[in-house]
């Protein structure tokens, strides 16, 4: 029996678990949050809340991440593994200079500042279509492409002294290798970096120029289940992932699955085997750590639409709301409500507000309205479903993620309103997982003892399963109503 580690540094903490390379069973873990101050001769890693709604994207330097992967697995957690696979943060811009050092902290947030930045680079390329034939995505504030825009508008010295290009996971894959001349990257990290292609499988070195001003290095990407390299003491490093993609392979969701993710905002992502390109921009089209595509789409108001019904019913929290909500029956009385609290992006309404219909003296009751939030909120996420399936991606089962997954109104009326089986994974650091996932996979490949195209069969997540039965004729009416209101007060706005 061999045992592997995967570790993931998501923004605020790194996680670690070791786990049994047959079966994927996770036999110790380990977990230690980024240090928001490191020592005088280290520098400083600045992530506050204030950071981070403040005027330009946040800084952190990239040790902190060193730091907290070595407190992590202190007290001999990795003791007898063989390989490590790392996931982090998705988006982190790692700017080095031709020394390898770091031109200036590690850029990780998006904020109001840097979409001016994503606006400029949609006008400079001639607009979103040109972005999403180029390499499947239109910039974002968070995306690495347009850090370096905002970079070279805003901190000019720095983005000249910048050679190297790097995202957190391959810069931690590159430190624990020991700062080798090869640097590498996997298709997963480097398909949301806004200048490399999912469909072709290359970089368009030309955006970079187009953001930073001039041309800079970047990594290699290798094969899935190639080795970044070993260390010198015989330690293999797999390729590494972005968290998204190793919380993918972590959960085993393959063809016919999608995940819906429940955050303030909302995002919806299938495996597919073909890159989409999408001229609106509702699809963003990654890759994923198998080979496979991972495209998605996203809506701005999930859980956001939740928190403010309940605000606005007086509330404490979430749990009260769905209760609530339960007292009332599916189509909640005729009240239906479009949640674009925030604008939307699915359908592409970004200067909108939200919408409450349906309003009847029978209607006008508080288990009414928190019902419609419920609905509302799941049909906005079928919208962005939708958008997958007309484009032919299948969709026989869903995995719904996220804490408000859990609630009892989101799982009495997924399953029907998405017209398919809900799973609703164990709570579980499925990144980290992932990442454990891969570095067997590299493993075994480097053995010779596992297929380089497939990934180790490890146990699937434990969950909870959701049929929608008989219901699913009446979450389709639902579903409908949802529909008629949104092209009534929306007309055309939405096409899948």
């Amino acid at each position: 029996m061999g045992i592997v580690a995967g570790l993931d540094s998501s923004p605020d903490f790194t996680r670690i678990v070791v786990c049994d390379t047959d079966t994927g069973a996770v036999l110790r873990q380990g977990y230690a949050p980024h240090p928001v101050e490191t020592p005088e001769d280290g520098g400083t890693a600045r992530a506050s809340g204030a950071e981070r709604g403040g005027g330009r994207p946040s800084d952190i330097d990239p040790q902190a991440w060193l730091l907290s992967l070595g407190e992590a697995a202190g007290g001999g957690l990795l003791e007898g593994v063989q390989a490590i696979g790392v996931s982090a943060q998705a988006n982190a811009l790692v700017p080095l200079d031709t020394q390898g050092a770091t031109v200036r902290p590690a850029l990780v947030g998006g904020d109001k500042r840097a979409q001016v930045a994503a606006a400029d680079l949609i006008d400079a390329l001639g607009g979103r279509h040109a972005w999403a034939e180029a390499v499947g995505c239109v910039p974002q504030a968070a995306q690495p492409v347009t850090k370096l825009r905002w970079l070279a508008k805003t901190e000019p010295d720095n983005a000249l002294r910048t050679a190297v290009l790097m995202q957190a996971h391959d810069w931690l894959v590159w430190q624990l290798l020991g700062r080798p001349v090869r640097r590498t990257t996997d298709r997963g990290g480097a398909s949301g970096t806004g200048y490399w292609s999912a469909a072709t499988g290359t970089y368009r070195s030309d955006l970079v120029e187009l953001a930073l001003g001039h041309q800079a290095m970047v990594p290699e990407v290798i094969g899935p289940s190639e080795a970044a390299g070993t260390t010198p003491e015989g330690l293999l490093i797999s390729a590494g992932t972005g968290e998204t993609m190793a919380a993918a392979l972590g959960l085993g969701i393959g063809l016919g699955d999608a995940v819906v993710s429940l955050g303030a905002s909302g995002s919806v992502m299938a495996v597919h085997p073909e890159a989409l390109v999408d001229s609106s921009g509702m699809i963003t089209s990654l890759a994923d750590a198998t080979g496979m595509h991972l495209p998605v789409v996203t809506t701005l108001n999930a859980v956001r639409t939740l928190r403010g019904t309940a605000e606005l019913l007086g509330l404490p929290d979430l749990e009260s709301l769905s209760d609530l909500a339960m007292k009332s029956t599916p189509g909640s009385h005729g009240l239906v409500l479009l949640p674009y609290l925030e604008g939307e992006r699915t359908p592409n309404l970004p200067h909108t507000a939200g919408t409450l219909a349906g309003l009847r003296r029978e209607s006008m009751k508080p288990e009414h309205v928190a019902r419609a939030a419920f609905e509302g909120m799941l049909c906005g996420l079928a919208d962005a479903l939708d958008v997958l399936r007309g484009r032919g991606v299948e969709v026989r089962r869903i995995f719904l993620l996220g804490a408000a997954a859990e609630l009892p109104a989101v799982q009495a009326a997924a399953p029907s309103l998405f017209g398919a089986q809900v799973v609703v994974p164990q709570p579980a650091d499925y990144a980290a997982i992932g990442a454990a996932r891969q570095a067997a996979w590299s493993l075994g490949v480097s053995q010779g003892t596992l297929d380089p195209r497939t990934p180790p069969p490890w146990q699937g997540a434990a969950a909870q399963v959701l049929e929608p039965g008989e219901e699913l004729a009446v979450g389709q009416a639902v579903r409908q109503q949802y529909v008629s209101v949104r092209e009534q007060t929306h007309p055309g706005a939405f096409r899948p």
